[in-house]
């Protein structure tokens, strides 16, 4: 059915994540050591014996041909444990050296010596083969028992660069390996055991030290959640928690910044919405009312505060619009110089200000005619609010670079240098006592921002206390459209 929910997946926490990690691992490094330490350890070792009989048949070879003596041979037995018999072709003995305990080399005369030769010649030049034989031992009273012993055989045929061919016969104890193993798996049991109490302890130490942490976020950020702005997340654990930590430390601050101009916009705005719609409410009874009061100057007062309304209404849609990307943009290339000359004459009206446009000549922009010009306008507002007891806006045009730069200074008492950085930023008032301004509604300057944002152009503010304040922005220079 298309209303069901699922149930959310059921997942491991950290803990459990760490402690299954651990006894899988552990597990994996046991069963490896039990595998190759009991299983192959048998294996392992007739390979090894095997590949040094294989050896000490290349040396026997290096010191027949450099003609060695036999003592050398004998060294050769000494340190490999391997008996060593050299004949030639005809079975006469070259060199002879047992081990210490007798070897079977012994019983190995001419005619055996020239029947293996032609048999190790028929399989190929070698044979490696293995040897199962009874041999006395002491039985530890005093008698005398037998005992398995098993000898691995190598023999070998080479030629000497003057013709002549030789065979070298080798023979190694393989000494049994179950007394060893039997050793070997009391220590892995031994092993195994300690090894599982380490890695659970192991395991609930890191669990713990990743986890504690985490849940403290966890319940910190429930509460952020909740709308705790003033929360606060302990910067303790690993790099990594210690960092998330700190981040989230920066959003709820940055949250509570918002949550308070929120605030403070709804606000403000509920004081621009109120007052025009008290003084059309207020004008409208005294007209209704007094009898001669219906005068075109109570009329204009009316229609004034409508406007106002109506502007304070559509800088937050435009507002709004832009925040949200949907409003699009239509470039045209116009003569941004005069857009600002014509813009400049409304405002004479204003008979106690005074503009003041310094400039070298037209200049064309590609971008939206439209919004641009409320750019301007908003630059000039803003400074009309702040422009101070000398209530002198001056606007500056300069081109540098293939850009020209629009600044709008007012004479105003200027920005605290801390406060720079976030006027642009929505909801922000640099005077946080609230006034009615004589032109605009206070959203101006995020609109700014986010028109310059679409057309990829740059801004900025330079201000001093006592000194005003310069807000500017840049936007390539276009040629003049063709006539």
């Amino acid at each position: 059915m298309s209303g069901e929910t699922r149930a959310p997946k059921r997942r491991f926490g950290i803990r459990t994540q760490v402690l299954l990690g651990f006894g899988v691992f552990t597990a994996v490094t046991v069963a490896l050591l039990w595998v190759f330490q009991i299983a192959l350890l048998n294996t392992f070792y007739r390979a090894i014996k095997t590949a040094e009989i294989k050896r000490v048949s290349e040396r026997v070879e290096a010191l027949f041909e450099n003609g060695a003596p036999a003592s050398d041979y004998f060294a050769v037995t000494r340190e490999t444990d391997v008996s060593i018999l050299l004949c030639d072709a005809s079975g006469n003995n070259v060199a002879l050296s047992v081990d210490s305990r007798g070897d079977m080399l012994n019983r190995f005369d001419r005619f055996s010596c020239i029947r293996l030769f032609l048999e190790v010649q028929a399989a190929g030049g070698s044979v490696l083969t293995e040897n199962v034989s009874e041999a006395a031992a002491p039985n530890g009273i005093g008698g005398a028992s037998s005992e398995e012993r098993t000898n691995i055989i190598y023999a070998r045929t080479f030629s000497t660069p003057s013709g002549g061919e030789y065979l070298v016969l080798l023979t190694s104890r393989v000494v049994p390996v179950d007394s060893t193993v039997n050793t070997l798996k009391i220590q892995l049991w031994a092993l195994t055991f300690v090894m599982l109490a380490l890695a659970f302890a192991l395991a609930v130490f890191l669990s713990r030290r990743l986890a504690r942490p985490l849940e403290e976020i966890n319940r910190s950020a429930k509460q952020l959640a909740a709308g705790r702005y003033d929360v606060r997340f302990k910067e303790t654990g690993a790099r990594e928690t210690a960092e998330l930590a700190a981040t989230l430390n920066y959003a709820a601050s940055e949250l509570g910044k918002a949550e308070d101009l929120r605030r403070e916009l709804i606000a403000n705005v509920s004081h621009d919405l109120r007052t025009p719609l008290t003084m059309i409410s207020g004008y409208a009874e005294v007209m209704r009312d007094l009898p001669g009061e219906n005068t075109p100057e109570n009329t204009q007062v009316i229609i004034d505060e409508s406007t106002r309304l109506s502007e304070l209404v559509t800088d937050l849609l435009d507002l709004s619009k832009l925040e949200a990307g949907v409003q699009n943009l239509s470039p045209e290339v116009f003569d941004l110089t005069a857009e600002i000359e014509a813009i400049l004459t409304r405002y004479d009206k204003l008979a106690d200000f005074r503009f003041v446009f310094l400039h070298d000549g037209a200049v064309f922009v590609n971008g939206d005619r439209l919004k641009l010009s409320q750019v301007v306008y908003n630059l000039v507002n803003n400074a009309i609010n702040y422009s101070g007891a000398e209530k002198v806006v001056t606007l500056r045009q300069t081109v540098e670079n293939g850009a020209v730069r629009i600044s709008v200074t007012d004479t105003g008492a200027g920005i605290p240098e801390d406060q720079l950085p976030y006027i642009w930023q929505r909801y922000y008032r640099v005077d946080k006592e609230h006034r009615r301004s004589a032109v605009g509604t206070g959203l101006g300057l995020s609109i700014v921002q986010k028109i310059l944002d679409l057309h990829g152009g740059r801004y900025g503010v330079a201000s001093k206390l006592g000194s005003g304040s310069t807000f500017w922005f840049e936007l390539p220079v276009c040629a003049p459209p063709a006539l």
